[in-house]
């Protein structure tokens, strides 16, 4: 059994086991739906060689759910469908260089799924799936100290599609409505330092802190900005998201607004995924901070964003749509750049883009295939 070894291809969506250069078991995976990477809370695959550090679960029957690597009940087919389950067993992965060497901290896992419907394509949110049946049968194959190598993908896959959400997937610039909340007067000073912002007349990382202080939104106030969110969607956004998806593409909504706002608005366009910044809160629901150091709350960090997507996906095409400076900034690493002034009409953006369209449908015309 000492010889044996495991080789997951991200390619191929795979885990083979070899003794020595002996194929001996192919099972069907699924690694992480944002593709590879190496740093804590991206929900990416690490790649590079690693060792079986912990066997967990040898007695559980075939689909126990496990939390924190403690057995907390029974998966039943069709029971949470949208949650990332950790079933049956579990194998704790150990980064053997220096860029995985945090895997064990982040939890890199191989296990079984309540997705099995998606296994052979990256479904996870970073660890390796596999079906219940099959994570059984590798768990009884292997022992700690196994070599396991995740190959980093060679072959480009999918297309990306990334868009700012204020003013260009919703109608409102959710901090100014934060700021609403806070009086006339906070409104007025909030709107005009984003103005500035998305005007490119002062740095973002200048106002958006100096905002933040000013405003210090509670639960309550966030929430309803939430659902203003997607009472103020632009027309046609839903029906522009469905088309690209159908025609292979993946929409990221990118933002420099926050990610618990603008998560509802997400789940009812069907985007999966979400860059925006952090919002905390404290247990009361009172104002806790936001995530400072989040690449959107600067000039460059859109670019910054989409250069990590690229190097996780080597993706075939990448395309970028917004209404602002802080958007055109990510001209460079993108394919096409649309500039959108459908509610905000900036000059600069206009004259800078690619394209530029006024209303969501126009998109076809740019992009979609006839």
């Amino acid at each position: 059994m000492n010889d044996l070894r495991l080789e997951v291809s991200i390619d191929d969506q795979t885990l083979t086991v070899f003794r020595g250069h002996e194929l001996v078991k192919i099972f069907t995976v699924s690694t992480a739906a944002k593709g590879v990477g190496f740093t804590p809370g991206s929900y990416r695959t690490p790649t590079g060689r690693f060792v079986i550090a912990q066997k967990i679960g040898e007695t559980a029957a075939s689909g126990t759910v496990f939390v924190s690597r403690e057995p907390v009940g029974t998966w039943q087919p069709g029971e949470s469908p949208e949650k990332d389950l950790v079933l049956t067993r579990i194998l704790r992965l150990s980064g053997l260089e220096p860029e995985n060497a945090n895997s064990f901290d982040r939890f890199i896992y191989i296990h079984g799924t309540n997705q099995e419907a998606k296994l052979g394509s990256p479904a996870s949110c970073g660890c390796i799936r596999l079906s219940n049946a099959d994570v059984i049968e590798l768990f009884d194959m292997v022992e700690p100290g196994m070599i396991v190598e995740v190959l980093p993908p060679l072959r480009k896959r999918g297309k990306l599609a990334f868009f700012d959400c204020d003013s260009t997937l919703s109608t409102i610039e959710g901090i100014d409505e934060l700021g609403r909340a806070r009086g006339p007067e906070v409104f007025k000073l909030v709107e005009h330092l984003t103005h500035q912002a998305m005007n490119g007349e002062v740095p973002i990382g200048e106002v958006f802190g100096r905002r933040m202080e000013i405003i210090r939104p509670d639960q309550a106030t966030a929430d309803a900005v939430a659902r203003l969110y997607v009472d103020t969607i632009v027309p046609g956004a839903a029906e522009m998201i469905a088309r690209l998806k159908a025609e292979g593409w993946t929409p990221v909504i990118l933002s420099g607004g926050f990610e618990p706002l603008i998560r509802p608005l997400a789940r009812v366009l069907g985007v999966d995924h979400v860059e925006a910044v952090p919002l905390h809160f404290s247990p009361g629901g009172d104002y806790a901070g936001y995530g400072a150091d989040y690449p959107t709350t600067r000039n460059g960090g859109k670019p910054e964003i989409i250069r990590e997507w690229k190097q996780a996906m080597l993706p075939e095409a990448v395309i970028m749509m917004g209404d602002g400076i802080s958007d055109l900034e990510a001209k460079n690493e993108v394919d096409l750049f649309i500039g959108f002034g459908g509610v905000v009409s900036r000059p600069a953006v206009e004259k800078g883009a690619d394209a530029w369209i006024t209303r969501l449908s126009e998109i076809a015309n740019v992009v979609l295939p006839d």
